[in-house]
């Protein structure tokens, strides 16, 4: 399901990124209303860590990854992530609202979420979907710890979670975080769960004020965020 129509005006402009400023409290280049420039890679010097060996049922496999860089780029405009699913990089500068959406977000929105701390699910099961797959997810979130930054906003906001379906994705289920993935080939409980806990809340940004619903009231082109 998409957040509802009115969880947010639908301002692309000036309006809603000013306001998302003045909360953040901008200070120079290195906030989240400003342009960052690409930091260094994490530990390995441009390449990513090793992956952990495939463990339960869904074969789920965690892994580091150096961090791509943080720049504010025009919404829609293509960005190449060089990690499925996408875990750090440029992005744009709205965030996909904490919910559960049904269409694929593109991932220049809820890469920014990631920046913010957030865990994100995604999915790509074909045709014939996983239902039973979802389900599961998105009981893990309903049932994920509230988070005090979130509800103190008083924004109806429980946590920093968000699940989309991915098209690009190469497995079946997996998860994001801030220069973390994990990938499996079906949805783990536990791992899924054992990722969220390690993972969640470690972005460089810590913010909880909500998103936009960048399906539901967006006035995106289609194919936002393709390849040229």
């Amino acid at each position: 399901m998409n957040a509802g129509p009115g969880s947010w005006p639908s301002s692309r402009g000036a309006a809603f990124v000013s306001a998302v400023g003045a909360a953040l409290g901008l200070v120079g280049a290195v906030s989240c209303g400003g342009t960052v420039s690409r930091g260094a890679p994490a530990g390995d010097g441009g390449g990513s860590f090793a992956a952990s060996a495939p463990v339960g049922a869904c074969g789920a496999v965690t892994q580091q990854h150096a961090i791509e860089g943080a720049t504010h780029v025009a919404i829609c405009s293509y960005v190449d992530y060089q990690t499925l699913p996408p875990s750090s990089g440029d992005h744009y500068p709205v965030w996909a609202a904490y919910v559960t959406y049904d269409q694929p977000v593109p991932e220049g929105y809820w890469v920014h979420d990631l920046e913010h701390g957030a865990i994100v699910l995604s999915y790509n099961c074909g045709e014939a979907g996983c239902a039973t797959d979802v389900a599961a997810a998105q009981q893990m979130m309903d049932q994920y710890p509230d988070d005090p930054l979130c509800t103190s906003g008083g924004e109806g906001i429980r946590h920093r979670l968000v699940m989309t379906p991915d098209p690009r994705l190469d497995v079946r289920f997996a998860a994001s975080a801030w220069g973390w993935t994990l990938r499996a080939n079906c949805f783990d409980p536990d791992a899924f769960l054992a990722f969220a806990k390690a993972h969640y809340g470690q972005g460089p940004e810590v913010l909880c004020a909500n998103g936009e619903d960048v399906l539901g009231t967006s006035g995106d082109p289609p194919g936002c965020g393709a390849p040229p």
